[in-house]
């Protein structure tokens, strides 16, 4: 627990009172958001609003949308960082805290309260939408980052928000799906990071998931289960933070307020605003007590915040904006893991005169992933700048290679004229809901979306004129939400009548919608008028918005020609790197993916740039698993993840040998799609999504299964090579057991193991995965050098969830602890003998059967 997290008894005493002081109709006020970012303040008692912001990756800020951030120098924009996923491939807890330190540095800069973050879902289905947004399919290395990570925040006197509560293991249906799955699952594998994170770190907020959980016999929605809300955080983990809702989760007035949740976000408009739960309180059918029970909790974290006196002198900014800015780029250079590495010519020593920059990514890479985690980016630096900047004088080409995006570019607004005055920019109508025009007005930067109009405008039309020069095939279009209507060129080609609210919002259709468009051929120059008509779409507090974002196709050469020149300039370079991966179409909040296929002609790119260099440096810039068909034929492979704004300059450390590649996959890499335990989390007819595969989540499923992957849970190489020795373990304690050994790096040059211990139970019963993670450690060490490393694998590892006695149970058998460098790679062994169920006798052998220590064990530790 974090040195003000738990309140006095004064001061505990202090804001009992000030609720009690509280008339309803305040109280009530208190448990709506104020907006989309803010809670309700009431000066008369010193309490400020708490302002909230999404923050997986970075501060995103309170401005309703990402272009109405202030952006009065670049400089103020917060730093992006790499995606949760890469910052579980560090392994590192220390490099984790710092992360939430950083964090909650950007969200003081920015005046923000509470950090959403961090995600602690798992990585149940390789497709979900927000896999890149989550650690793991691990739930022990999820529950040490974000422990750690909630540490670093707190630290500095920002809240953190651990989310989404619980079973939200994919975007299908969100808001509807049931999560079924049964106790003893849930316990040991899906909360078992909220708990860490909870009562290891003492988060001071929760945020409820959308979806529904079936367990203990009730299928309700998490905002309002009595199981999940009362029952296991309230009473069982002593949660006394504030439980948020999810942005327009909460659907029932009664549900939500009898039971844990405080805040319903976002407001004003919510059901318990309007004197909806005024009326509940008024009926009986929630009592006021438990109206102040939420207000109590929340004026806790106002107090723990500084949002209640105006008393924020706690806070504080450990990482400066320069200090995030590095920790970014050294967070992404961490992360990176080498897929392969045949040739051993990387790092590059002398200095290349040549370049082939080749794929889609290398030319717009991708940086951070769609939805909630998005943040308004800075000027990055580019991979071909970063290049140059490292090796002046280097020749660098840069060719994309392949299409692989849905939406072609967006026009800017000095491309188009006005259809009625003919000056530069966009006309746009304001139109009631009988087509009538309201209002007109001349935008000169439009930016393809429209906000906060009255909601009496029903439609927004957008007319302009785009001048195409260039002879061949253009392709022009507009990406709309809602109902509309939209022309290209006099000809219709896109129309519905169908009005969409907020869930055109919750689902991510409203992000970055499909274009509906229409090709032209051009010999000679000629004008285009694109006319649009968008709904102007009312999402209640998520904001009121018109979209019509226009779309240009440049003639352009044939997805074969785009592979012949990069094969081109592959051939005549010294080094040739080729940036692959997803992009804003393919990994988003809202949506899952289908498959795992890269998109466009990518693998088609890859197969023929090493058909004449099988040294080229393939970077995959993904932050989910994709299908590498390629992968062994390749020399020389980087997953790159999702790596935020210091991408460019954390690759070419990396290919430089300034920084070492040494992150490991913290998910298992398949060969196929269909080889996956889990495919997808689509619900079915009933809407209900059945967790079948119990603990047997990610890599304990691929071992169930007996199916080899691509590359197994752990899978790492690094710049240098390593050799294990001297197994060691003991003594057993309350705490778990310490499991040592030595690790020698016997390469060329200095680098950062992590070292992976693994358990396996021989008993039969009760049913336990084949193997699974019991902890980790990380050693940096010198070309030549050993070091011995520590790792604890705590007691709770080997313990089960007895559903029959409601309480953790330790069975009494033979196990296993597996030391080595990834799920399938062991070094080690040692076996462990524990004689009865309470752990009272254990016995621990080498790897050879020798046995090395005795010890006893008690629920209360040796004895």
């Amino acid at each position: 627990m974090l040195w003000h997290t738990s309140p006095t008894a004064s001061t505990e005493a202090r804001l009992r009172d000030l609720v009690a002081s509280l008339t309803l109709t305040e109280k009530v006020a208190l448990c709506s958001g104020a907006g989309t970012w803010h809670t309700t303040a009431i000066p008369r008692i010193d309490l400020d609003a708490i302002a909230v912001s999404d923050g997986p990756a970075g501060i995103r800020g309170t401005a309703t949308d990402l272009a109405e951030v202030r952006i009065a120098s670049d400089e103020e924009l917060s730093i992006s960082f790499p995606a949760p996923s890469a910052l579980a491939a560090t392994w590192d807890v220390g490099l984790a805290e710092r992360f939430g330190q950083a964090l909650a540095s950007e969200a003081v800069r920015e005046g923000v309260d509470v950090v959403l973050a961090p995600v602690v879902n798992l990585q149940r289905t390789p497709v979900g939408g927000r896999h890149f947004e989550c650690f793991s399919e691990d739930p022990l290395l999820t529950g040490r980052l974000a422990t750690a990570i909630v540490e670093g925040i707190q630290g500095c006197g920002v809240a953190a928000c651990v989310k989404h509560f619980v079973g939200n293991e994919a975007e299908t249906r969100r808001t509807t799906a049931i999560s079924r799955i049964d106790e003893r699952t849930l316990r040991e594998v899906y909360l078992a990071p909220f708990e860490a994170a909870i009562q290891d770190a003492g988060a001071w907020s929760v945020m409820a998931a959308y979806n529904r959980v079936d367990v203990h016999g009730v299928a309700e929605k998490a905002v309002g289960h009595p199981w999940l809300l009362d029952e296991l955080l309230r009473r069982e983990w002593g949660f006394d933070g504030v439980v948020m809702s999810d942005w327009s989760a909460a659907t029932d007035t009664v549900s939500t307020g009898r039971h844990g949740l405080d805040l319903v976000m976002p407001g004003p408009d919510t059901v318990w605003s309007a004197g909806r739960l005024e009326e509940a309180v008024a009926h009986g059918m929630v009592s006021e007590a438990a109206v102040d029970a939420k207000v109590l909790n929340l004026l806790r974290l106002a107090a723990r915040v500084g949002a209640l006196d105006g008393n924020r002198t706690r806070r504080r900014t450990a990482v400066s904006r320069d200090g995030a800015r590095a920790l970014s780029r050294r967070i992404a250079a961490c992360s990176f893991v080498v897929l392969r590495h045949e040739l051993n010519d990387l790092p590059i020593g002398d200095p290349p005169r040549t370049v082939a920059l080749i794929g889609p990514n290398a030319v717009a890479p991708y940086l951070q992933g769609g939805g909630s985690a998005s943040i308004p980016l800075r000027q990055v630096e580019s991979i071909e700048q970063a290049l140059g900047r490292r090796w002046p004088g280097v020749d660098v080409t840069v060719s994309p290679g392949a299409y692989a995006r849905v939406n072609p570019s967006m026009l800017t607004a000095t491309a188009l004229r006005d259809p009625e005055t003919g000056t530069s920019g966009v006309r746009v109508d304001y139109l009631d809901d009988g087509g009538a025009q309201v209002a007109s007005a001349l935008s000169a930067d439009w930016s393809g979306v429209v906000r906060a109009l009255p909601t009496d405008i029903a439609d927004v039309r957008v007319r302009t004129v785009v001048r195409l020069e260039e002879p061949g095939w253009h392709w022009l279009g507009a990406a709309v939400v809602g109902r509309h209507r939209v022309s290209i060129d006099g000809i219709e080609v896109s129309r519905s009548e169908d009005r969409v609210g907020e869930e055109a919002v919750l689902d991510s259709s409203a992000n970055n919608p499909a274009a509906a468009g229409h090709a032209i051929h051009v010999d000679v120059p000629r004008d285009v008028l694109i006319d649009v008509t968008a709904q102007n779409v009312d999402a209640g507090g998520l904001g009121v918005f018109a979209r019509a974002g226009l779309h240009h196709r440049v003639p352009g050469p044939s997805a074969d020609a785009l592979i012949a020149e990069a094969v081109e300039h592959a051939v005549t370079s010294d080094l040739v790197v080729v940036v692959i991966g997803t992009n804003e179409d393919i990994e988003s909040e809202g949506w899952d993916r289908p498959d795992l296929a890269l998109p466009g002609a990518q693998n088609r790119l890859v197969d023929a740039v090493l058909a004449v260099r099988p040294d080229a440096v393939v970077v995959v810039n993904a932050g989910a698993p994709v299908e590498l068909p390629w992968l062994h034929r390749a020399s020389t492979v980087l997953w790159a993840w999702l790596p935020g704004q210091e991408f460019a300059g954390a690759l070419t450390d990396v290919l430089a040998g300034d920084a070492e590649p040494s992150g490991r996959l913290p998910w298992t890499l398949p060969v196929r799609h269909d080889d996956v335990p889990v495919r997808d989390g689509i619900p079915d007819a009933g809407d209900v999504v059945d967790y079948l595969d119990g603990l047997d989540v990610g890599y304990r499923g691929w071992l169930r299964s007996g199916v080899q992957p691509m590359l197994p849970f752990g899978f790492g190489l690094g710049w240098t090579t390593w050799r294990y020795s001297d197994a060691s373990a003991g003594p057993w304690s309350a705490n778990g057991i310490e499991v040592g050994c030595t690790v020698e790096n016997i390469g060329a040059r200095s680098g950062r193991e992590v070292v992976q211990v693994y358990v396996e139970a021989s008993t039969g019963e009760p049913r336990r995965p084949r193997r699974w993670l019991g902890g980790f450690g990380i050693a940096e060490v010198s070309a030549g050098e050993r070091r011995n490393i520590t790792v604890r694998i705590p007691r709770r590892a080997f313990e089960v969830w007895d559903t029959d006695q409601g309480a953790w149970r330790l069975p009494a058998g033979e196990y296993q602890l597996l030391i080595g460098r990834d799920v399938s790679d062991i070094r080690n062994r040692i076996a462990a003998r524990i004689d009865d169920e309470f752990g009272d006798d254990v016995e621990l052998f080498d790897f050879e059967g020798r046995q090395t220590r005795s010890a006893q064990l008690t629920n209360g530790g040796p004895k």
